[in-house]
């Protein structure tokens, strides 16, 4: 599948903040890339192009295209209640982010290639796409393939002082975890103003 395989690092400091993961290029060097970036004079940006990168950001984010990302809109604007957190909730309930959230991968990235190459399965069964959408009360587990294990534990090893999410139950000793509800706009914390992607998308 499609997706950015350019430089990270650039990305994050075009937008200003980590899109990937903590970054030190992004400590080193906290403003634009290009050789107008240290400067620090920016062009003053309309609502639309303010709107579009809060868009791209959280696109980014994920790790989405744009006809993807469009579709979660879509969704989110067909059903009941607050558009932009429906969104915001259907994108942390895909399965490679639930498996980035339980600690299972270290960035959305690894995650997704975790759950692509069959390490994943959801209430016992392997699943490998990654856009699957998780359901309160599902069971996420690394597979009991010895391959499978040594990836999750050495993942889980390095993000073993991450905090777990409130909205799911995880035992990292048997690399399972179980989501218990979706989570709200405050416990997702978003980056981004979601609420100008809708307004963009609803033009």
């Amino acid at each position: 599948m499609a997706r950015y395989t350019g430089p990270k690092s650039k990305v994050s400091r075009r937008y200003g903040i980590p899109l990937f993961g903590p970054s030190k290029a992004l400590e080193r060097k906290n403003y634009p890339p290009g050789q107008h970036g240290p400067k620090g004079s920016r062009r003053k940006q309309s609502d639309y192009g303010i709107a579009l990168a809060e868009k791209q950001k959280l696109r980014i984010m994920y790790g989405l295209l744009e006809r993807q990302f469009r579709r979660y809109y879509e969704i989110a604007a067909a059903r009941r209640g607050v558009t932009g957190e429906i969104m915001l909730q259907l994108l942390e309930c895909r399965l490679d982010n639930v498996v980035f959230r339980m600690g299972f991968a270290n960035t959305r990235r690894a995650s997704r290639q975790m759950v692509g190459h069959g390490h994943v399965q959801v209430n016992g069964r392997k699943v490998d796409i990654s856009s699957y959408q998780v359901k309160p009360g599902d069971i996420v587990a690394v597979r009991e393939r010895p391959r499978s294990k040594q990836l999750g534990t050495r993942n889980a090893e390095l993000t073993q002082i991450a905090p777990v999410a409130d909205w799911m139950d995880v035992n990292r000793d048997n690399l399972s975890g179980k989501l218990t509800r979706v989570p709200s706009r405050e416990e997702i914390a978003p980056v981004v103003n979601e609420q100008l992607i809708v307004e963009l998308y609803s033009r």
